[in-house]
């Protein structure tokens, strides 16, 4: 193949021929070569005239891209600038000007897009001006990625990028909503999503609003006959819309008053007609029975105030003093336990063990169905709410409880239905210790950060937030919070352990079960100091994994089990090891090595993957992961007139051949030198297994080594550290452009950066 070129390269292995005319290659055909005329502007005479004389055209990203992936060239019957849009598959709705429509599918054609007419499981996105239309619902309902026309232009703008995110269309796009029966901070919560969702808001009654939000639970009568154009919708539309990124059905989310025709429909179905009076009187006599039983302890109590959530924490799980939160409820037991002519004691605490047992297990069955599987579900709407890593500090390990206290409640639900004095239930206790052993740490060591990841992704992502308005709304959280659910495990096991301490007292002193139940209460508190031991532990490796967070690139081998974050330093370097003088380094002293890390400069933004879950960038880039025993000195630099505040280290990494002197001043007055360097003289000791950790410091003269912190904050200073960062980069720009190989023939400056920017 001849490529006849209208920009320079020689990073293709293929004979191409420089042009400015291309009439001079195009007016005739070549039977032995194929012809292919690649072009930087598809909006020029040139294109023109060879496209009038359907000449085979392409871009420079395609020809860039197949050499770099050696392969040969795309046949495309439509002229082919980039691969920006290959393999998608796109259709169009609520487009009127057909001028636009056609430029728009051209651009995804010179893209290397396809169109379809009709909408189809094989269209990969729709490109929507409004939301309305069949091709819009079917779209919401697929999953399908749904973006605005300006999508396409800025693609065709800059070529090598995916704008889905920015361009895509916003779930209230063309509505204005209203809300009713909503306190005023929720309201003002509502009002403001609908603005960054694409659409507005006014007040109720408004003849311009579309929909009209009802508080279903609160409101009880509309305050006016609402026209046929109105959606009347119960709050899950909102919060369902915001979840799935588009705007939900209204069919299905109609609000009804209590009174309504199809409301009085379905009441009318609940009642039991009754033939006689005798029937009346038996039913209720049945109904006063059931009202006098003995009401079972229900998994929820009554809604703390929102403060008491915040003021929640594990605290030392071997006090057991606090009584477990019950309140009486009507929730009726799956499985009837015998009643006993004379209830003892010791049945009626084991009957509060087996009820208290079997509404944990069912609040550990809502977090897993409402909240976790929804959140792992795949093809969601929209895309994953949230990272899988997210949902695994979430949850962590409640699976694993939810199974064990299963069996639990099981087994004394079986013993209680063949209960007699001398059953154990202190054997049921012991039998899963060590299951309990293995489930609960996790869970418990990591609750407070579980936590602090639901208020961040909650305030972050406003699908994740719209998720729990949903859910959260349910019957079956009993209008509790999602971090309310999870404290739960928390609490169990004392709560437990005190329940068995209970049964204790009402067991007979000859009952084998009196030995065993406090062999179980001491498993139970062997569990407790096992998870206070490994919280403390676990608080370190919690450390590192913000460490790793927090610098970019640091090495993955400073995960260890053994290690544990010890010190954190922040200074600046006053030497040119192991950065430049004047930079902002963070010392992190671990047990036995030390992470060197330097603030990190200016970040350009780029564009994301508009499914993918990004992070704010790290604002520390890492130097150096140097292990302890390289240090061979600790200094403490005596304070001067031209020194303040300051230390050394001397080094020797494995890969010189002298020691390398590494200056620091502290900065900041919260970190006292000589607490800091005993500190890491102890743990360089204990690294090299030394006895004679003081031995490592020495007090030295500053103006000996040469080390000065005068002028570090003045303008001269901060001006010669920016001309010798803007040198690094100029060195680095010229290296870059002397890499690249031009062609012999003499060609412009022009063309010259065209190249450039395009090998770039």
């Amino acid at each position: 193949i001849f490529v006849y070129l209208a920009f320079c390269t020689d990073d293709i292995n293929t004979p191409f021929i420089m042009t400015d005319s291309v009439q001079e290659f195009g007016d005739g055909e070549n039977t032995e070569f194929e012809t292919v005329f690649v072009l930087t502007d598809f909006d020029s005479p040139e294109y023109n005239y060879l496209y009038k004389h359907e000449h085979r055209i392409v871009g420079p990203p395609v020809v860039l891209h197949c050499a770099a992936k050696d392969e040969p060239l795309q046949f495309s019957c439509r002229p082919l600038y980039s691969t920006t849009m290959l393999n998608l598959s796109l259709c169009f709705t609520g487009f009127r000007n057909k001028e636009e429509m056609k430029n728009l599918v051209n651009l995804v054609h010179h893209m290397g897009g396809t169109i379809r007419k009709d909408f189809s499981t094989k269209v990969t996105h729709l490109v929507a001006y409004s939301t309305h239309g069949e091709k819009y619902r079917l779209a919401v309902c697929m999953g399908t990625p749904i973006l605005t026309p300006s999508w396409i232009l800025k693609a065709w703008e800059r070529r090598d990028d995916e704008f889905r995110t920015e361009f895509k269309v916003p779930p209230f796009q063309d509505c204005v909503l209203s809300f009713l029966g909503f306190s005023e901070e929720e309201k003002a919560n509502m009002e403001e999503r609908t603005l960054k969702h694409g659409g507005m808001y006014l007040e109720v009654g408004n003849e311009r609003c579309t929909h009209m939000v009802v508080e279903e639970n609160l409101v009880k009568e509309l305050p006016f006959s609402p026209s046929k154009n109105l959606f009347v919708v119960k709050q899950e539309w909102f919060w369902g819309s915001i979840q799935m990124d588009a705007r939900a059905g209204e069919s299905m989310y109609l609000y009804e008053k209590n009174d309504s025709p199809a409301m009085k429909r379905a009441v009318s179905l609940l009642s039991l007609t009754t033939p006689n009076s005798n029937r009346k009187r038996r039913r209720l006599k049945d109904t006063l029975a059931q009202l006098t039983k003995e009401t079972e302890i229900s998994p929820f109590p009554p809604r703390k105030r929102p403060s008491a959530e915040h003021s929640l924490s594990i605290g030392s799980l071997l006090d057991i003093s606090n009584t477990p939160e019950t309140c009486k409820g009507s929730k009726p037991s799956k499985s009837s336990t015998p009643v006993l002519s004379k209830q003892s004691a010791r049945w009626q605490v084991s009957k509060e063990l087996y009820q208290t047992e079997s509404n944990y297990v069912d609040i550990l069955s809502t977090i897993l169905q409402l909240f976790k599987h929804p959140l792992e579900k795949e093809g969601q709407v929209g895309g994953p709410i949230l990272a899988q890593e997210e949902i695994k500090t979430i949850f962590g390990s409640i699976p694993d409880i939810y199974e064990v206290h299963t069996r639990i409640k099981n087994d004394l639900e079986e013993l209680l239905t063949d209960w007699s004095e001398n059953r154990s239930v202190g054997n049921i206790i012991l039998k899963y210790s060590k299951e309990l052993v293995k489930a609960y740490p996790p869970f418990v060591n990591f609750f407070e950060m579980s936590k602090e990841t639901i208020v961040r992704c909650e305030k972050q992502k406003p699908r994740f937030h719209a998720f729990l308005k949903i859910n959260q709304a349910k019957p079956e959280c009993g209008r509790q919070t999602l971090v309310e659910l999870l404290i739960r495990p928390v609490q169990r096991l004392p709560s437990v352990a005190l329940l068995l301490n209970d049964i204790k007292k009402h067991t007979s002193d000859d009952n084998p079960d009196k030995i065993t139940l406090e062999k179980a209460i001491e498993s139970l508190k062997e569990v407790m100091t096992h998870i206070n031991e490994d919280k403390r532990k676990t608080e370190g490796q919690k450390q590192i994994f913000d460490v790793v967070y927090e610098v970019d690139g640091c090495p993955a081998n400073l995960l260890s089990s053994h290690r544990s974050l010890v010190y954190r330093v922040e200074t600046i370097a006053l030497g040119d090891q192991p950065c430049d003088r004047g930079e902002n380094v963070t010392l992190f002293l671990f047990n036995d090595c030390l992470e060197i890390a330097r603030k990190r400069h200016k970040v350009i933004n780029t564009f994301k993957s508009p499914l993918g879950q990004t992070r704010p960038p790290p604002p520390l880039k890492h130097i150096a992961l140097m292990p302890l025993s390289q240090i061979r000195r600790v200094l403490d630099l005596q304070d001067t007139e031209e020194c303040v505040n300051a230390f050394a280290l001397v080094v020797r990494p494995p890969t010189e051949q002298e020691n390398l002197l590494f200056s620091f001043q502290l900065a900041g007055e919260e970190t006292v030198k000589s607490a800091w360097l005993r500190t890491l003289c102890r743990h360089v000791a204990n690294t090299i297994c030394r006895a004679d950790a003081e031995d490592l410091i020495q007090c030295t003269d500053p103006d000996s080594l040469q080390v000065s912190t005068k002028d570090m904050d003045s303008t001269l200073s901060k001006a010669s550290r920016a001309i010798k960062k803007t040198s690094k980069k100029v060195k680095a720009e010229e290296k870059w452009m002397k890499s690249l190989v031009w062609p012999k023939k003499k060609v412009s400056l022009k063309q010259k950066l065209m190249s450039a920017v395009m090998f770039d």
